[in-house]
């Protein structure tokens, strides 16, 4: 599981079934200087699965991998990074 910031929302024309009601977040993994607000400490953005409610510049608890999907099992998701919590404060 990483840190990360919502940077933005994916609009999409067409959803498959499985994943309707919950939204799609632009987010930027944050390492350590990340989290002190340094600008070389933020990695590449990726898509992240939200079904609660992030806004820009919310930081996120996300998990990626085979670990995304574990949360709706026995039903299958087409997922890879799914939003598990969103995060009031870090100490670093």
């Amino acid at each position: 599981m990483r840190i990360m910031e919502c940077i933005g929302k994916v609009t999409l024309s067409k959803c498959h079934p499985s994943l309707r009601g919950a939204s799609w977040k632009v987010a930027v993994p944050l390492l350590h200087d990340g989290l002190l607000g340094k600008e070389s400490g933020r990695t590449e953005p990726i898509v992240v699965f939200d079904e609660l409610g992030a806004g820009m510049g919310h930081l996120m608890a996300v998990s990626e991998s085979a670990e995304a999907a574990a949360p709706f099992h026995p039903d299958t998701k087409p997922i890879d990074a799914y939003n598990a919590a969103i995060l009031d404060h870090v100490n670093v």
